[in-house]
């Protein structure tokens, strides 16, 4: 019986709650000891004003790169277990604020469509808190049906005002 395939995956990190920089330290270190997985690079933070309308704070971001054997469906139960872990309320209104959101973007060149799971993940186009930081750690990553991070953040048509912090 052969083992599953190392892939790369790409988490986007966001939190506007409860010390938003320490919340996603938090995150980071969690999904470093994620199992079946490795932690391989993270973006630096950027400050981002909120997606949505719902009145909120400013969010800060962040990207992971991990590679893993894990199937997305397992690695995306493993993502919401750290949210909730760190307080995340799923109960609150949709683009809401958060203590900690982790959105699995891409899973290597896998594409899937279901109810509870898209990959890549939708939106990104639109995303400059995801793009910009994602391009600091794999602008060569190829985004399944759209192109490279590079070109995608470049192309963003969704731009919230912005920010790379110092770190």
């Amino acid at each position: 019986m052969s083992r599953p395939l190392w892939r790369p995956a790409y988490i986007g990190i966001g939190s506007n709650l409860e010390s938003p920089a320490r919340q996603i330290e938090r995150g980071i270190e969690a999904l470093s000891f994620m199992e079946d997985s490795k932690f391989v690079c993270r973006s630096g933070y950027y400050r981002s004003a909120p997606f949505g309308p719902v009145p909120q704070p400013d969010f800060i971001n962040a990207v992971v790169g991990l590679v893993t054997r894990l199937e997305p469906r397992r690695l995306l139960e493993l993502l919401q277990r750290i949210e909730d872990g760190q307080g995340r309320d799923r109960t609150s209104a949709r683009w809401g604020p958060r203590t900690l959101d982790l959105d699995l973007l891409a899973c290597g060149s896998l594409l899937v469509n279901d109810e509870d799971l898209t990959l890549p993940h939708p939106g990104i186009a639109e995303r400059n808190f995801v793009l910009l930081p994602w391009a600091e750690i794999a602008p060569a990553f190829q985004i399944p049906g759209l192109g490279s991070v590079a070109r995608m953040a470049r192309e963003s048509t969704l731009n919230p005002e912005i920010e790379r912090l110092r770190e």
